[in-house]
């Protein structure tokens, strides 16, 4: 039996079975999706939890309480109050002595340096600021909460084991045991981390912060939007209300496409080739580092922006011709302003890739080890994902700890870009 065009006729029991077939396939096809999905998300959760869990403790730092007798005869041996003479004193005796104080039975040259070594080099500039901004306090015995070192704060935070031979830890039995006799004494305490927000670079993880790196960020930023947005909105304007139609705007689509998909750390050798070599400008400086990653944005701005115009429907256009407006006053007061929300979206989306770039700032200097908080765009810096790039080649295991939290806070920053991306386009959604 044939149907109508000669095909073997199908029997419902035919039907009912290729029906099932093709159900099965669906539902495997769904399930495929959804493992793809679920693996993707759970290589995800993974990453997330083990950076969070190498750096959560990074934002809590180890303080020990001492009493510190601001001995003026150590500090000030003229007792004529001159700031040269504050600022070069020895504030590092002052430590020693409130150390050797808690433990008396210390003798020995080796088990003294020990002993000083729980405390961080930083304490003395601590303490040096607190006698120029008040030198009343000299003569004065204060108990002041001041930096462990980064041996003594891994030991405490349990990154150092207590239960391998003593040649197998950075940290000997004494020490452990200085600092079980502090803790017991009340004397040992975590607190916030405020030094990780507000402090620049340094050579000792428990002194090191990523405020520098934050100002080079902002800056380098700031200079990479002032450049790339009003060039790539001018840019889309041009060429998708003004600019007509033939091969060198057809030759100019293609390049702008095209660069958009060029590797970042070309960028960096043209920024190298042109700003460093040719202009002579200032190495690993913020403005350097925004002239690269605006040529690395603009293409990521212009195309989303092209796409925004497009999207405005011409009857718009059509409407304001016919009232008398000029070209530009139909671009200015009709078409730009109901396309600069998705304008802002691919220019916040294009911010917030070049803020995680590190490859283009590599090549112009930013790498440098910098300890100074820039104030400008001309002052030697570096940025957060170089920072953290700096930061997991340093041999420390202080430093894995400060690595991780640097990554948390470059990730909350382009989770709010996102976020913020996501919300402006959502809010200022237009159905034509």
């Amino acid at each position: 039996m044939t149907g109508p065009q000669g095909h073997p006729a199908l029997t419902t029991e035919a039907v009912a079975a290729r029906l099932k077939g093709r159900y099965r396939s669906e539902r495997r096809f769904r399930l495929a999706c959804l493992a793809a999905v679920v693996l993707a998300l759970s290589f995800l959760a993974a990453l997330f939890a083990s950076i969070v869990g190498k750096g959560h403790s990074a934002f809590r730092q180890t303080h020990v309480a001492l009493d510190i007798h601001f001995d003026a005869e150590t500090i000030d041996p003229t007792g004529e109050r001159d700031p040269e003479t504050l600022a070069s004193a020895n504030y590092n005796t002052l430590v020693r002595a409130a150390l050797s104080e808690l433990f008396p039975g210390v003798t020995s040259r080796s088990e003294k340096r020990q002993l000083y070594g729980l405390i961080s080099g930083g304490a003395a500039f601590d303490l040096q600021d607190m006698v120029m901004a008040d030198p009343s306090i000299l003569g004065e015995t204060r108990r002041l909460w001041l930096l462990s070192s980064d041996d003594a704060d891994m030991l405490v935070k349990g990154h150092i084991p207590r239960d391998v031979p003593e040649a197998e830890r950075r940290v000997s039995d004494f020490e452990i045991g200085w600092l079980d006799a502090l803790d017991d004494r009340g004397r040992v305490e975590r607190r916030f981390n405020t030094r990780f927000f507000t402090s620049g670079d340094s050579r000792e993880p428990e002194m090191a912060g990523i405020w520098g790196a934050a100002k080079g960020s902002l800056y380098t930023m700031l200079v990479t939007l002032l450049l790339s947005f009003p060039l790539g909105v001018a840019t889309a304007v041009y060429l998708e209300e003004f600019a007509p139609r033939n091969r060198i705007t057809d030759l100019i689509e293609v390049n702008i496409n095209n660069l958009a998909a060029v590797p970042s750390i070309v960028f960096g050798l043209l920024g190298l080739a042109v700003f460093l070599n040719f202009f002579h400008m200032p190495r690993s400086a913020p403005l350097v580092g925004g002239l690269v990653l605006s040529l690395m944005t603009l293409p990521r701005i212009i195309i989303p922006a092209r796409a925004a115009l497009t999207a405005v429907p011409p009857s718009i256009r059509e409407a304001a011709y016919g009232l008398g407006a000029s070209p530009m006053q139909v671009i200015f007061h009709h078409v730009l302003p109901l396309a600069l929300p998705g304008i802002l979206t691919g220019t916040i989306l294009g911010m917030s890739q070049a803020l995680g770039e590190s490859a283009p700032l590599l090549m112009i200097g930013m790498v440098a080890f910098i300890v100074d908080v820039p104030q400008g765009i001309v002052d030697p810096s570096t940025v957060l994902p170089v920072q953290i790039y700096l930061w997991a080649d340093s041999a420390e295991r202080a430093f894995v700890e400060k690595t991780s939290a640097a990554i948390i806070v470059l990730l909350g920053f382009l989770i709010l870009m996102n976020l913020g991306a996501v919300i402006l386009r959502r809010r200022a959604e237009r159905s034509w």
